[in-house]
C-alpha cells in the first residue's frame, strides 16, 4: 500500500476518533475543534444532507489518463430532484442571489439537477502539514495586501475576516504547476459561439528553480493561442507577486504580426481579460485574483448552498463544445449540483476606488477554499454578471479545481467559458518544474514563433 495513503488513512482514523469522543485532547488544534486538515467542518449537517468529510476522493480513484480523460467516480449517482422556475420558492434559502437571477432571466430553460453530496475534495499530506504550520504564523500585512509567515498550504484555516478568506482562495494549492489546453468559448445570446484554444502553463513558487529567495512571488504564468489560426502564436506572460501593491504584477504580450514583446501593464483589476470580448475582467480569472485593495471585505459567515460540484460530465472527452453551449447558459443536463457549506464573503467597492463592479459576493467551498459562485453587481446595485466554477477533483495529483468556469452576463444574455472542457484529447499535466529562464520575454518570443 502507498505509504502516503496509509499515513493519510491513519491520520483520518485518529481524527474521526476524536470527533466521536467529544473532540478529546489533541496536539492538532484543527482536529481538536472537529475541523478537517484545511479548516472545514468535519461533521455533516444535522439533517444529514451534507455528510461528514472522510478524507475526500481517494487518490487512486478518478485518475487522469495520459490523454487527459478521466472516469466519473459518481456516474451511478441519481438525480435527487430538479430545481426549476416553478418550484423555486422551496429552495430559495439554498441558492445565491446570482442563481436566483439566472432563474429569473431564463425561467423556461435554466434548471438545477441536485445530486447526493460527495465531499470529494482532498489535498496532498504536505498541504495539510503546511496548513497546520501556518496556524498562528500567517499574518496579513500592508493593510491586507500581502502576507507573511505562510507556507504552501491554507494560510488561514480559521478565517476571522473576509480578507483572510479571499487569500485562502488565492493561495490554495493548485498542484505546484499545471500545463493544460484551455478552451475559451464566447457564446452569443442565440447559442452561436466561437472558440479560442490556448496552451496555458502555471508554475507556482515552489516549482520554479532559482527563485528560493523571492518570497513575494506567487506564480509565473504563460498562455499561447493555438486556434483560430488568425490569432495563433499570441502569447501572454505574467509574473504574479503576492503583494501587488508593494510590487505590481508584471505582464508582457507577444504578437506574431509585430514580432516583438511589449509590456502589458493593464492586465489587472477591471481591464478586460485577454480575448474575452469584454465578458469578464482580468480579476475574474480563476473567479478572483490579484490585489484586493479596491474593496472592503466582509466575512458574512457560512451558508448551505447548492453549488456546482464533481463536474465530471463537463470534463468528459466525449462531450464537445456543441453539446455544452446553449442559448443563455450551458446545458443544464451536464451540470451536477450538490449541497455544500460555503463561506460567504462580500466585497464592497471603496469610496475612493474605481472598478466596474460596485459589489461582489463570493461563496467559497469550505473543503477546497475555491470560490464556487460569484455574484457581481454594477454601480446601481443590480446583478450584472454571475460566475460559476464547475469543480472536480483531479487525481492522482489531489488537486480540487475546475472543469470550467463560466461568467454569465445578465444584460446581454451572452457568456464566456474557460476550462479544459471540450478540448478533445489534450492532456493536463501537474507537477512539472521550470526555471525562471522559461518565463522571460525572450522565452515567450521563441515560444510564440
Amino acid at each position: 500500500m502507498n505509504t502516503n495513503i496509509l499515513a493519510k488513512s491513519l491520520a483520518l482514523s485518529a481524527l474521526l476518533g476524536l470527533a466521536t469522543t467529544g473532540h478529546a485532547a489533541s496536539s492538532n488544534p484543527l482536529e481538536a475543534k472537529g475541523l478537517t486538515p484545511v479548516g472545514a467542518e468535519l461533521a455533516g449537517n444535522k439533517s444529514g444532507t451534507i455528510p461528514a468529510w472522510t478524507g475526500g476522493l481517494p487518490a487512486n480513484q478518478a485518475t487522469m489518463a495520459e490523454d487527459g480523460s478521466m472516469v466519473n467516480p459518481y456516474a451511478d449517482d441519481k438525480v435527487l430532484f430538479t430545481i426549476t422556475a416553478e418550484n423555486l420558492d422551496q429552495y430559495r434559502d439554498q441558492l445565491s442571489a446570482g442563481q436566483l437571477a439566472m432563474f429569473e432571466r431564463h425561467p423556461k430553460t435554466f434548471t438545477m439537477n441536485i445530486y447526493p453530496t460527495r465531499r470529494s475534495a482532498s489535498y496532498p499530506e504536505s498541504v495539510y502539514q503546511n496548513t497546520l504550520n501556518n496556524l498562528g504564523k500567517a499574518q496579513l500585512q500592508d493593510n491586507g495586501n500581502g502576507l507573511i509567515g505562510f507556507n504552501n498550504g491554507v494560510p488561514f484555516p480559521q478565517p476571522e475576516n473576509g480578507l483572510q478568506a479571499i487569500w485562502n482562495h488565492m493561495l490554495r494549492y493548485r498542484g505546484d504547476s499545471v500545463d493544460m489546453h484551455l478552451n475559451q468559448v464566447i457564446a452569443e445570446a442565440d447559442g452561436s459561439y466561437r472558440e479560442i484554444l490556448k496552451q496555458t502553463v502555471w508554475n507556482f513558487y515552489p516549482s520554479i528553480e532559482g527563485l528560493e529567495d523571492d518570497h513575494n512571488l506567487l506564480y509565473y504564468y504563460k498562455s499561447k493561442v493555438l486556434k483560430p489560426i488568425r490569432m495563433a502564436g499570441e502569447v501572454t506572460l505574467v509574473h504574479e507577486p503576492v503583494n501587488q501593491i508593494a510590487e505590481p504584477r508584471r505582464a508582457w504580450k507577444y504578437i506574431p504580426g509585430q514580432r516583438r514583446v511589449r509590456r502589458a501593464p493593464n492586465i489587472a483589476y477591471d481591464n478586460p481579460a485577454a480575448s474575452s470580448d469584454n465578458l469578464k475582467t482580468s480579476d475574474n480569472i480563476d473567479m478572483f485574483n490579484g490585489a484586493p485593495d479596491r474593496y472592503e471585505w466582509t466575512l458574512k459567515g457560512k451558508k448551505e448552498l447548492y453549488i456546482p460540484y464533481n463536474s465530471y460530465a463537463l470534463y468528459d472527452r466525449n462531450v464537445d463544445t456543441a453539446d455544452m453551449i446553449q442559448p443563455g447558459h450551458i446545458n443544464p443536463e451536464l451540470v451536477r449540483y450538490e449541497l455544500h457549506r460555503v463561506w460567504e464573503v462580500e466585497a464592497t467597492l471603496k469610496d475612493d476606488a474605481r472598478h466596474i463592479y460596485g459589489k461582489r459576493t463570493f461563496h467559497i467551498d469550505e473543503d477546497s477554499w475555491q470560490i464556487a459562485l460569484a455574484d457581481l453587481y454594477d454601480s446601481r446595485g443590480q446583478i450584472w454578471r454571475v460566475g460559476m466554477a464547475y469543480s472536480l477533483q483531479f487525481n492522482p495529483a489531489q488537486v480540487p479545481w475546475m472543469a470550467t468556469e463560466v461568467f454569465y452576463d445578465m444584460n446581454s444574455n451572452r457568456y464566456i467559458t474557460n476550462g479544459p472542457a471540450g478540448s478533445g484529447d489534450n492532456s493536463l499535466i501537474f507537477g512539472k518544474t521550470a526555471s525562471k529562464t522559461d518565463y522571460t520575454p525572450a522565452a515567450i518570443r521563441r515560444w510564440g514563433r
